[in-house]
């Protein structure tokens, strides 16, 4: 058991806060009954010979238990079983077919995420349903990437979800899936540019692809090498420093179009080594955290 007693206790208590409804839109039992065979499950009531008979007694006909009485029943598994089962429980409660509004199955996930990081765990997008994220859980070590970390801390003043979203989605699929990881790390440079675009009024067109935004971005900043001048120390360390943003850009444009998400794969992309995923996410996320600390600086 990975995920320590106290990181459960903190999901725990963070859903009581939240007033999170686990079962969402469905009855406990028949929520249940998609992660549980309930027949098999003893009851603790002798009146009923499984668990079915007693969450149908207890939370419907008499209503006396308490509304978060699953997080500390052992015969689920929550509290102290694997960390299999507390995770398939986790993503079930922010399933499409529980709960419906994506924005709050997100802020959940998130939420979620915040404490499972510390056991090097993070629910992440495995597929859509109808277009709504449908999560699995995964080890991502507790070993983190700088780059990524110093984004976490600083893109935290942005548009908080999202972004949190695309760098979890980052660091979770370098190893397992390291074309999602090129694909995300092209979306969140997209992300931080059009943020900063968007908050110093300026108009983006939707046909900017991701060197163009960069290229305006570092405009309004005041961050192409034209903006330096030669009394500044080391002007032209400067100068060659700010011209290489394009570079890693670009760079990163070209991955994710031959290898990552949104354009389609090429049959043969045997080549992709989870080496890729980190170079493309350490530059994404270098590079994003110098445009949105910038942007901060200057006001």
């Amino acid at each position: 058991m990975k995920i320590s007693q106290l990181t459960r206790r903190d999901i725990f208590d963070a859903m009581i806060v939240e007033e999170v409804n686990w079962a969402g839109r469905l009855e406990e039992a028949e929520f249940l009954g998609r992660l549980y065979d309930l027949s098999q499950i003893p009851s603790t009531d002798n009146r009923f010979s499984d668990a079915a008979g007693d969450i149908w007694q207890h939370r419907v006909n008499n209503f006396d238990w308490e509304d978060n009485w699953i997080f500390h029943d052992r015969r689920f598994g929550l509290a102290y079983g694997d960390d299999e089962i507390l995770l398939r429980f986790l993503c079930e409660t922010v399933h499409p077919v529980i709960r419906s509004d994506t924005p709050e199955a997100e802020r959940l996930a998130q939420l979620y995420n915040n404490f499972l990081i510390n056991d090097g765990f993070q629910l992440v997008e495995k597929s859509r349903m109808s277009n709504k994220p449908v999560y699995i859980g995964r080890y991502v070590g507790t070993g983190t990437n700088p780059a990524v970390s110093a984004a976490k801390q600083t893109l935290g003043g942005s548009d908080l979800t999202y972004v949190m979203q695309q760098i979890t989605r980052m660091e979770a699929a370098v190893n397992e899936d390291p074309g999602l990881a090129i694909g995300t790390a092209k979306e969140l440079i997209e992300t931080c540019c059009k943020t900063i675009l968007a908050e110093r009024d300026v108009t983006v067109s939707k046909n900017s692809d991701i060197s163009e935004l960069v290229k305006q971005t570092a405009k309004v900043l005041k961050l192409t090498p034209d903006d330096i001048h030669d009394s500044a120390k080391a002007a032209n360390t400067i100068r060659r420093l700010l011209s290489n943003l394009a570079t890693i850009t670009k760079g990163v444009a070209e991955l994710r179009n031959k290898y990552g998400t949104g354009h389609g794969r090429i049959a043969d992309s045997r080549g992709l080594s989870p080496r890729h995923a980190k170079l493309a996410v350490g530059a994404a996320s270098t590079l994003a955290v110098f445009l949105v600390e910038t942007h901060h600086e200057r006001g």
